[in-house]
């Protein structure tokens, strides 16, 4: 393993490869060390943060204020899909070019998407969408989206298995942090309930109130959710140790020298899937895989500073894959919204996935 920390030109070498991930930043290796802090434990003090990254707890308020305030970074608290038995969706819209901001945006406004892109010539849409279960399915894919002579086509594929992504980020894979200070800020391992939990009016009001902001003070989830303070931090540590509750860190991606995003469709054969999934996912580069349904059966959000970089990683790591068959890649042109709720102060480019 190679121990890495932020260079003096501020990029950051990946722990497995040693190769830099991303360019020139602006962030430095502080920075680099408190996002992945954040993305470990969203809501951890900054007392504790500040302890394990040997600095001052003002330092730290100061760094994390100052990013949150520019719209450089985000802390979200997320509820997992698998968690609650939730069917995920990775869906693709075709439109005419004249109507697909505004069918994006229409889709962007729906609380059950998330991860809204334009892709390609500006004439795709990639998003998430989240249906209660196999039941709601058809009526979000059928009915719930866009209905217009502008969308030409949809393609839905099932969300099967997740190689990479919820809790980790790819912040993850930087080697910003020590083992040691990794597992100082690490929370104790879920247990995954053996049936699906369901959620309360007040869990989802307080879900709200984490999507967009994971560090609201406990007084404000109290008085959103009509819970004491006590009740609030006692459901919080309960939701976390069921698995429902994760914390995620929006980012600008500039601040983190990626200049190029791409949704990466591979076709893989069967007998390969699983290794072919979790190979990809040890990419640095790969910031999201999962498995689905369709033709294209492995999916992968990539990450890279450059065109030629990206060019290079298809044509060699990619390409070395076990069993792939076809590949499709469509560039994302265009961010409108993330893994929380649609906001008009999100970061200016997502750090995370899809």
């Amino acid at each position: 393993m190679v121990k890495t920390d932020g260079k003096p030109d501020g990029t950051v070498q990946g722990r497995a490869t040693g190769r830099p991930l991303g360019g020139p930043t602006g962030f430095d290796a502080l920075d680099h060390r408190l996002v992945h802090a954040l993305q470990l434990d969203g809501r951890a003090p900054f007392s504790r943060i500040a302890a394990v990254l040997g600095v001052s707890d003002q330092t730290v308020a100061r760094r994390y204020t100052r990013h949150r305030t520019t719209g450089a970074l985000k802390v979200l608290g997320l509820a997992d899909a698998q968690a609650l038995g939730e069917i995920t969706w990775m869906v693709r819209v075709q439109c005419t070019p004249d109507a697909a901001v505004s069918v994006a945006e229409a889709l962007a406004r729906r609380s059950d998407t998330s991860w809204v892109s334009l892709m390609s010539g500006g004439t795709e849409i990639a998003a998430v969408c989240r249906a209660p279960s196999s039941d709601h399915s058809d009526a979000l894919l059928l009915q719930k989206l866009p209905r217009t002579p502008s969308v030409v086509g949809v393609t839905a594929h099932c969300l099967l298995h997740e190689f990479f992504g919820g809790p980790q980020g790819l912040i993850s894979k930087s080697g910003a942090l020590t083992d040691a200070q990794i597992a100082e800020l690490s929370p104790q391992p879920s247990n995954p309930p053996a049936a699906p939990v369901t959620l309360t009016d007040a869990d989802r009001r307080l879900f709200d109130a984490l999507g967009r902001d994971g560090r609201t003070p406990l007084g404000e989830l109290a008085a959103v959710t009509g819970w004491s303070p006590s009740t609030v931090r006692r459901r919080l540590a309960e939701l976390r140790a069921d698995g429902v509750l994760y914390y995620d860190v929006d980012y600008d991606l500039r601040q983190f020298g990626y200049g190029v995003m791409v949704a990466l469709w591979l076709s893989v054969a069967p007998a390969e899937l699983a290794a072919a999934g979790e190979a990809l996912a040890a990419h640095p580069e790969v910031a999201f895989a999962c498995a689905t349904t369709g033709p294209n059966n492995l999916f992968a959000s990539v990450l890279c500073p450059s065109v030629g970089a990206l060019y290079t990683y298809l044509t060699t790591r990619v390409a070395a894959l076990p069993g792939i068959r076809a590949m499709e890649s469509a560039p994302r042109i265009r961010h409108l919204k993330g893994p929380g709720p649609l906001v008009t102060t999100s970061p200016a480019g997502s750090g995370r996935r899809r």
